[in-house]
């Protein structure tokens, strides 16, 4: 999806009075600059971003290499060279003073592969020393506060060279209180269960960034960040006979200690007739978890006490060069080769007791697992005006692949899938303009697909697939973009999908785990905008909203019945209202957001999860507080529940209800307190 939980909080009083200007390529281009969102006192380019009406910040989840470009958000006309730096992050370390101009474009304009639609250019210098930061507080009912939330980013420039240190904290907090049902297949109540879960976890990041930019119009950057992960899960269940009778009492607890490193960059220099870059990019996680969970009946017997521990190490390695060229009629080319090395190594044990104290190692096979995927791709780029309103890109390509895994299935594999897009961008008028595309895509394995676990809480259990391929698939989208000018502006898409190899959930010998579903499709339609309400007498309101609405197929590999994908989201639909009062400093407004999800099949169980009232938060915000920003959110202000269905079946779902699990967790309100300032 596009939109993010706290996108909407920096929306606009008013349309910018942009100005319709070519850019440095020739191309036509809505140019903003900070004069245009003085009357929001906007602290970095990501708060200047979010006020454009019709513009949203794609996402990047998924991505394959550099070749496929996913966000939208150019920096002083350059991709961001990084993976686990996603551009809002990187535009919120950018003062808004430093922003001289942002320009939409139209991606079909830009010699990058698999950019369409509106893509944000965000022409950015420093002078001397500057910086951003964000300090929260968050309360939440049944936990500690969170109040080491904080955001620091520290910028510089010295002659040709500019720099960037930043650190992040942020405290997670979740909890969730409530009672479980389980019913038999004729629907009479067998037990129930008072369950209370908690969430704690503790992020650390530090990250910063080198940009050298010599008269000789080399261009390079260099970015490093290290971030520590620290979860701690725990689930407390007391369980009652149906008169009420307290029966049995368990723990599960879950935790995790990890890192991760990257380091990227990129050089550009003038080779010959063209310009040259060179990406490279080396990223690590290390990622100890540990499961554990015990339970007894009240009387001390059934007792279960079991432990998985399970060590990852992961690894991504990706060099890329880029050769670009341009041609008459406003045309260009561009000439990529990459290559990755991608590896998971993975080490896990059992453990089981039916004492407190002691355990027993369990022999579980071969439960470890080394995985290594050696890619490589080549690409071809054109662009060209094919008339003054209309305009081509057209990308061929093909990747070569091997995947090995080395462990109890040890196996090696080859494969060469070609991949490409083209993309139409008709401007039909000054305030229209219609994309069409259609793309060839390659799908990103997650190697934990190819690693068994073990799911000591639910029993949900998943077998590894060292014969998982990435999927494929055929896409079509046509898109319009439409400017109401002071009624605000609206994007609309519609999309199909005809895939093969699809990852989903499949029978694997007894068990069952990730696997290939042959053929599925799927169709959807986004939706979003802005209304402004100054045209109707209500100065400095608006509305921004998006819906999204999709419909997927495949047959499900037990049943043969057509179903939705697993955990697929059907719909998702979100309203942001956001009030400027005129002539104060005073700001507030609520959002609203509802979803709904298709099932999680598995073998045995289909899971179902809801949030039947929506989830809604309100906020006040004062733009000068001794020169910061101050805001105060209430979030959950429906009081929401998250609702949950488990239903059991034997022997498999091709068989009659077993249980039935019905489960519903009240999380209560949410108390956010958020300074912002620039320096």
């Amino acid at each position: 999806m596009k939109t993010t939980f706290l996108a909407g909080l920096f929306a606009g009083l008013s349309l910018p009075l942009y100005a319709q200007v070519p850019t440095e390529s020739g191309e036509d281009a809505r140019v903003f600059t900070l004069a245009d969102f003085e009357q929001f006192a906007p602290r970095s380019a990501a708060d200047m971003i979010a006020q454009i009406p019709g513009f949203t910040i794609t996402g990047s989840d998924g991505q394959r290499g550099f070749g496929q470009a996913q966000e939208n958000v150019l920096i002083n006309g350059q991709r961001i060279s990084s993976k686990s730096t996603s551009a809002r992050q990187v535009l919120s370390r950018i003062p808004a003073t430093n922003v001289e101009r942002i320009e939409i474009v139209e991606g079909a304009s830009l010699d990058i592969p698999g950019l369409s639609g509106q893509v944000a250019n965000v022409i950015a210098t420093a002078n001397g020393i500057s910086g951003t930061w964000t300090y929260r507080h968050r309360y939440r009912e049944n936990l500690p506060p969170a109040l080491d939330w904080l955001e620091l980013s520290v910028n510089g420039q010295a002659g040709t060279l500019g720099w960037t240190v930043g650190i992040e904290t942020e405290p997670n907090r979740g909890a969730a209180a409530g009672r479980e049902n389980i019913t038999d297949g004729n629907g009479d109540l067998i037990e129930y269960r008072e369950e209370d879960g908690t969430f704690i976890a503790d992020f650390v990041g530090l990250n910063g960034s080198l940009n050298w930019k010599p008269a000789n119009g080399h261009i390079a950057n260099l970015n490093a960040e290290y971030n520590l992960w620290e979860p701690d899960e725990r689930e407390t269940s007391s369980v009652f006979s149906p008169d009420g009778t307290l029966l049995r009492q368990t723990v599960f607890q879950f935790k995790e200690n990890e890192w991760n490193s990257e380091i990227s960059g990129d050089y550009e220099l003038d080779a010959g007739p063209g310009r040259l870059k060179l990406i490279g990019l080396q990223r690590n996680e290390y990622s100890p978890t540990r499961a554990k969970f015990f339970g007894a009946d009240l009387d001390g017997n059934n007792l279960s006490n079991q432990v998985f521990d399970r060590q990852v190490d992961e690894s991504e390695s990706i060099l890329r060069g880029e050769y670009n060229l341009s041609g008459a009629n406003n045309s260009d080319w561009q000439f990529s080769l990459e290559g990755a090395f991608n590896t998971l190594e993975s080490e896990a044990q059992l453990f089981q007791g039916d004492t407190f104290d002691s355990v027993t190692q369990i022999d579980m096979g071969n439960p470890n697992i080394r995985v290594e995927e050696k890619r490589a791709e080549a690409f071809v780029t054109h662009g060209r005006q094919l008339s003054k309103d209309l305009r081509l890109q057209v990308s061929l390509g093909a990747e070569q692949s091997e995947i090995m895994s080395d462990g109890a299935n040890s196996q090696t594999r080859n494969f060469t899938r070609p991949k490409g897009s083209a993309s139409l961008s008709w401007t039909m008028n000054e305030k229209t303009t219609v994309n069409a595309s259609v793309e060839r895509q390659v799908g990103q394995l997650n190697f934990f697909d190819f690693v068994s676990n073990v799911d000591l809480n639910q029993g949900d259990d998943q077998t590894g697939n060292v014969d998982i391929v990435p999927d494929q698939r055929w896409r079509l989208a046509l898109e319009v973009e439409r400017d109401f000018g002071d009624w605000g502006a609206v994007t609309a898409e519609v999309f199909g999908d005809q895939i093969e190899d699809l990852v989903d959930q499949v029978p694997i010998g007894l068990g069952e785990g990730p696997g290939n579903i042959d053929d599925a499709s799927r169709v959807g339609l986004e939706i979003e905008g802005t209304l402004k309400f100054d045209k109707l007498g209500w100065s400095g309101a608006q509305l921004d909203f998006e819906t999204f609405l999709q419909d997927t197929f495949l047959d499900d590999p037990l049943t043969g019945e057509t179903r939705d994908f697993n955990n697929n989201t059907i719909y998702y639909y979100e309203l942001n209202f956001r009030h400027d009062i005129p002539n104060t400093n005073w700001a507030w407004g609520f959002n609203y957001e509802a979803f709904d999800r298709a099932p999680a099949f598995r073998r045995d169980v289909r899971r179902y999860f809801h949030q039947p009232q929506g989830f809604a938060w309100g906020f006040i915000e004062h733009k000068d507080v001794f020169g910061m920003t101050g805001s105060i959110f209430f979030a959950n202000l429906l009081d929401s529940d998250d609702n949950f269905q488990r239903i059991v079946y034997v022997p498999d779902r091709t068989g009659v209800i077993d249980r039935i699990e019905d489960r519903s967790r009240n999380f209560g309100g949410i108390l956010t307190l958020r300074l912002q300032g620039s320096f």
